[in-house]
């Protein structure tokens, strides 16, 4: 389903091109292209070690890029840093350590909003919304609540700042999968709210259901970008990445 804007030739809302970095002196990402448009859910996959969660990071401003650029909404933010690119419109869900675990789900939730001198009441009262399991605990502290709740909390915390990019690594690591289909419900709804969603996951075949559109990296380069059904449908990736 290729979006509006995309099949027009317009600029993605977020554009990364051919990015290229690491750690050190060795280079992780080769030349990585990613482009997300308003209310698309586009999901990275591929082997361990491919750059997929370096991608991310690149992207966000955590690690700094030897070539490439990042653009959003039009606007190169190749140069500014994740608390600028926050203040620009993204929210970044790391795998872990995404909760201050003593202080309440409420409490999470204010922290989210840091940026905003605007009443966030509404914005929480739309997390609480989204996510009624959440709501329930409010008063509880985060790192009581079950693995999934704890991903929830840490998605509204996100979603406080109201991002127009949402980026999540691995949100599902970790939980049932019963969990991990009600995540991907809930990720299926901020989509159509018009929040572009950037994601990496393991569970390649699950994510590649729910994404519009799909980037197979294998060694920090893109080896397949297609729809999601159609990456789903393609035998070769089907026989390589995702078990047959």
């Amino acid at each position: 389903m290729q979006s509006q804007s995309q099949s027009q030739g317009a600029q993605p809302f977020l554009s990364a091109q051919g990015m290229r970095g690491g750690y050190g002196k060795a280079d992780i990402l080769m030349g990585c292209t990613l482009t997300v448009d308003k209310g698309q859910i586009a999901v990275i996959v591929g082997p361990n070690g491919a750059g997929k969660s370096t991608a991310m990071k690149a992207v966000f401003g955590m690690l700094p890029l030897r070539e490439g650029r990042v653009t959003l909404g039009g606007e190169d933010i190749t140069a500014l840093s994740p608390q600028q690119r926050v203040r620009k419109g993204m929210g970044f869900v790391p795998q872990t350590h995404n909760i201050f675990p003593t202080m309440t789900v409420e409490e999470n939730l204010e922290m989210g909003a840091f940026i905003r001198d605007d009443d966030v009441r509404q914005t929480m009262e739309q997390v609480y919304h989204l996510f009624p399991a959440v709501a329930e605990k409010r008063r509880q502290a985060a790192g009581e609540l079950s693995g999934g709740q704890r991903q929830q909390v840490a998605v509204g915390r996100a979603l406080m700042t109201r991002p127009q990019l949402l980026m999540l690594d691995e949100p599902t690591a970790g939980v049932s999968p019963i969990v991990m289909d009600e995540l991907f419900d809930r990720i299926i709804e901020v989509a159509r709210t018009g929040i572009s969603i950037l994601m990496v996951e393991q569970n390649a075949r699950q994510a590649l259901e729910i994404a519009d559109i799909g980037y197979v990296l294998v060694q920090g380069a893109n080896r397949y970008t297609d729809t999601g059904q159609a990456l789903l449908a393609d035998p070769e990736v089907r026989r390589t990445f995702l078990g047959g």
